[in-house]
């Protein structure tokens, strides 16, 4: 067992079952025992790898979508560029790489990057010109706002609900012969909110998604701006929570604070509580980088590329795009002021 697990286990011996939220905040977040506040979870070695280890033509797109959209506003200067969870700091150099031909906007931007892992943040610095760190969205400055958020909202908590014939139960974190179990308790006050489901259904739900993303909605609702955000997600729905360790999954419940948690992101959810924007998607990913060009960029790359790094690069590509691998089950998401042009990449 880990020393976080002995921490809960103890903790709900005092103070009874926790919620699935209040468990994946411990385990990610823990001061000293948080996945995310102590370990290097990326790359071959990690855990996961995200889109931007994948192919620089990822961070390539985004960034000229991201650019296209600061013009298309006016070019606001200054403006703050952000990223919520920049992990080694590849997807934000290969932006601000590709963003140098866009005049003025190098010179105007202001980098702003929320991490909490020590670790990350050391190559954050190796990568990345005079970035200012801080902890939370709420520290985001009064500026015009074009935000990146890549992988990021899948890790924040969630608390699962599931229906029963007559009302729903919620998922909570119990004890059963020293070990961590998955019960049920009623649903409580949160059951007026919930529609009617057959028995079975289950809903997931993250206050802490709302609030980010209200917090980032209520800037660019003031000082206009854009935030693109990219995880995975399925109209499907069901028990999403996962835990993945060296690229494979694991219990949940197995070896806690030293595997990643993510579930799901459920942007239908996301866009009901946000107000005073306009939304873009949820659109499949692949569709989103083939109408940016991605296809193309791949042919320019695969020129000056053969063997293995050839196979390589076509092998980013199909991942990134096709709809067997992240291509569908990924999905764009844009926050824009109201009236704001569409940006670059989603469905007109």
């Amino acid at each position: 067992m880990t020393a976080l697990n002995n921490i809960l286990l103890r903790q709900i011996a005092r103070l009874g079952p926790m919620t699935v939220s209040e468990f994946m905040a411990q385990c990610l977040y823990h001061p000293e025992h948080g996945y995310y506040t102590g370990a290097n979870p990326l790359g071959t070695k990690g855990d996961f790898t995200t889109a931007p280890e994948i192919s620089q033509m990822f961070g390539e797109l985004v960034g000229l979508s991201l650019a296209q959209t600061w013009l298309d506003q006016g070019a606001p200067a200054p403006f703050c560029l952000a990223e919520l969870g920049p992990g080694s700091g590849q997807l934000m150099s290969d932006i601000l790489r590709v963003t140098k031909s866009v005049s003025g906007f190098t010179d105007a931007l202001q980098l702003y990057l929320c991490e909490v892992n020590a670790n990350l943040k050391a190559q954050q610095a190796e990568r990345l010109p005079n970035p200012i760190w801080i902890r939370d969205t709420t520290e985001l400055p009064d500026l015009p706002l074009f935000l990146i958020g890549n992988e990021f909202f899948d890790c924040l908590p969630i608390n699962q609900y599931v229906a029963r014939e007559d009302g729903w139960d919620e998922v909570i974190i119990a004890v059963k012969k020293g070990f961590l179990t998955f019960g049920r308790r009623p649903a409580g006050a949160i059951e007026t909110e919930l529609p009617k489901a057959p028995a079975g259904t289950i809903i997931e739900l993250s206050p802490a998604a709302n609030s980010i993303a209200q917090d980032i909605a209520k800037i660019i609702a003031k000082n206009g701006g854009c935030a693109l955000i990219f995880d995975y997600s399925s109209l499907d729905g069901g028990d999403t929570l996962q835990a993945l360790q060296q690229h494979r999954k694991v219990d949940p419940l197995y070896d806690v604070g030293a595997s990643d948690l993510t579930a799901h992101v459920n942007f239908a959810a996301l866009s009901d509580t946000l107000t005073g924007v306009q939304i873009a998607g949820p659109d499949p990913q692949g569709a989103f980088l083939e109408r940016l060009g991605i296809t193309h960029r791949a042919q320019q790359l695969a020129q000056n590329l053969s063997g293995k790094a050839l196979e390589s690069h076509i092998m980013a590509h199909r991942r990134l795009t096709h709809p067997d691998e992240m291509g569908q089950l990924f999905k764009a998401f844009a926050i824009t002021a109201i009236g704001a042009p569409t940006p670059a990449g989603f469905q007109q």
